[in-house]
């Protein structure tokens, strides 16, 4: 991911202050509100955050992509769904929480999120059947 900083401009009532946002804050953000959407089993990386997943590094960038010209922002968002959630549904989901989250935390114009899905999370059923043993009476 390329390290930008976007520089922005906060006005008040005295003068006019710079803020400076680098890329990886927007991820982050990004990553966090996708991840906490129903139906998204984890977010998909490439070899590198696999890597520092492995080492134990939690990651909160990981399949995002960020990029920023002036004011406005487009992201690219990398899922993995879970196994019987409707992709569009969940896609949506994403696209709203995503784009409120930047836009309220950061001030940016988000102009696009894209919703990637790069793979299904199989989900194994859990047997609620529990067996009892009785010990063998010797007669």
């Amino acid at each position: 991911m390329d390290e930008q900083i976007l520089e922005v401009e906060v006005q008040n009532q005295e003068d006019t202050n710079t803020v400076k946002i680098a890329n990886d804050v927007v991820a982050t953000i990004a990553g966090i509100a996708a991840s906490e959407i129903e139906g998204v089993a984890g977010m998909s990386g490439n070899m590198v955050s696999g890597l520092s997943q492995m080492l134990g590094k939690k990651q909160l960038t990981k399949g995002v992509k960020v990029e920023i010209t002036d004011n406005d922002v487009a992201l690219d968002i990398s899922i993995i769904i879970e196994y019987g959630k409707k992709i569009p549904e969940v896609a949506g989901n994403i696209q709203y929480a995503v784009s409120t989250a930047v836009g309220d935390m950061t001030g940016l114009n988000v102009t696009a999120v894209n919703v990637h899905v790069t793979g299904v999370q199989f989900v194994e059923e859990k047997t609620d059947e529990v067996v009892e043993t009785t010990p063998a009476v010797e007669e």
